[in-house]
């Protein structure tokens, strides 16, 4: 039973990343970002950082504890390929969450929106990262078929 809960978690977690980063995406937008939507961003980041760790973590039980053992994952070039790709986007979603909280350090202190530029900037990131994030499953499943052994 425990491959199944593996699977489950790592899913589960792999989804919640898309949802979180998808929801920063539509709410860093130019139109819509006003003086509510920066915290918002701030605490979807919090989340979608989690929802990252939560990948990482479950995708590494299912190599440690997963019914194919370590070293068949780790001899696979999928594994490496899909790490590469998580890692990647985890770096692009670094310069977004720290522009969200100067933006909400910037509010509070009586300053002004974002302009027009750091915001499609700051979503620019979040979009490439979430294409890079939707190769994964591609990788995924050739994996866990057994290609790339």
């Amino acid at each position: 039973m425990l491959e199944p809960w593996l699977a489950f978690f790592h899913i589960s977690a792999f989804l919640g990343w898309i949802v979180f980063a998808s929801a920063q995406a539509a709410l860093c937008r130019t139109e819509w970002l006003n003086a509510a939507v920066v915290p918002r961003l701030v605490r979807l980041d919090v989340i979608l950082w989690i929802a990252t760790a939560a990948v990482l973590l479950s995708g590494l039980a299912r190599i440690y504890w997963g019914a194919k053992g370590s070293a068949w994952y780790w001899s696979n070039w999928l594994l490496h390929l899909k790490l590469t790709l998580f890692i990647v986007a985890a770096i692009m979603q670094i310069g977004p969450a720290r522009q969200y909280r100067r933006w909400r350090d910037r509010l509070a202190a009586g300053g002004a929106l974002p302009s027009d530029t750091e915001i499609r900037g700051a979503r620019r990131l979040v979009m490439l990262a979430t294409h890079v994030v939707a190769v994964i499953p591609l990788a995924a499943v050739f994996l866990v078929r057994g290609w790339g052994a």
